[in-house]
């Protein structure tokens, strides 16, 4: 069994390795929204009633909201956990909403992330560092945002290629993050040690309470890939879908967590 089941520490992400998922993955996004018409352009989108027009303006918010935190004084300490994030993020999503139609009626979406791009380029640092950001739901060091954004950037690339029917290219180091801290938030939420949760090549954490494993097979074990497991934690796929396309795995009398999902909305 791997340290990261075993030891409930926080995980660290390299902070310069970050930015450039940030980047690399907004590439991939700005390469499928450069080429879409007019018409893929007014597509529904699996979130409520969003275009991918709208979509494209929220992944510009997402990727702008760190030049933006740079702009403004730096808080004198960190006010939450990297992995609380996940949890705490639907409660702005009224707020967000509205800018996102604001943007989207405002702005040509390929000009949109192209502008952001280059900002963002200009004004993070090529090593981030441990300057602490102003930003939602309460200030976190540079580097963790960053996190946060590589988790935001993967989430919604995958719902752009759902909406266009497409594949788009997934950073794999963005994709890693995305999936490790998703990990971490389940195993922040139910803490315990009777059930493995494995998402190979990326992530292991224990979680639930219950009789904790400490050698040989777990008797209690959920396994899946990555960008299964990021739609479950998100709530793109159901826990009963899930096990029914033979997507995900689970033996043992506790390896139901259907009930702790999503982790994310």
């Amino acid at each position: 069994m791997s340290p990261a089941a075993r030891t409930p520490r926080p995980r660290r992400y390299d902070p310069a390795r970050t930015r450039a998922a940030v980047m690399s993955q907004y590439a991939h996004v700005r390469r499928a929204v450069g080429a879409l018409t007019p018409d893929q352009l007014a597509r529904p989108t699996r979130l409520g009633d969003w275009t991918v027009r709208e979509l494209a303006a929220h992944l510009s918010m997402v990727v702008g909201s760190v030049a933006r935190a740079l702009q403004l004084p730096a808080p004198p300490e960190p006010e939450t956990t990297l992995v609380d994030w996940p949890s705490a993020a639907a409660q702005y999503a009224a707020g967000i909403d509205e800018r996102v139609r604001e943007l989207a009626a405002g702005n040509d979406p390929v000009e949109l992330l192209e502008r952001t791009a280059e900002e963002f380029d200009r004004l993070v640092p090529a090593e981030p560092g441990d300057r602490v950001l102003a930003c939602r739901p309460g200030a976190m060091p540079l580097g963790d945002f960053l996190v946060t954004r590589c988790v935001e950037l993967v989430v919604h690339t995958d719902d752009l290629a759902d909406a266009l029917g497409t594949e788009i290219p997934f950073d794999r180091q963005a994709l890693a993050a995305t999936t490790r801290l998703l990990a971490d938030a389940l195993a922040a939420t139910a803490p315990g040690g009777s059930v493995e949760v494995r998402v190979p090549p990326f992530a292991v954490v224990q979680c639930v309470e219950g009789p904790r494993h400490t050698r040989g097979t777990p008797p209690n074990v959920v396994e899946t890939d990555p960008l299964t497991w990021i739609r479950l934690a998100t709530g793109r796929l159901g826990w009963a879908a899930a096990l029914d396309a033979a997507a995900v795995t689970a033996s043992g009398e506790r390896a139901d967590i259907g009930g702790l999902l999503p982790v994310m909305s």
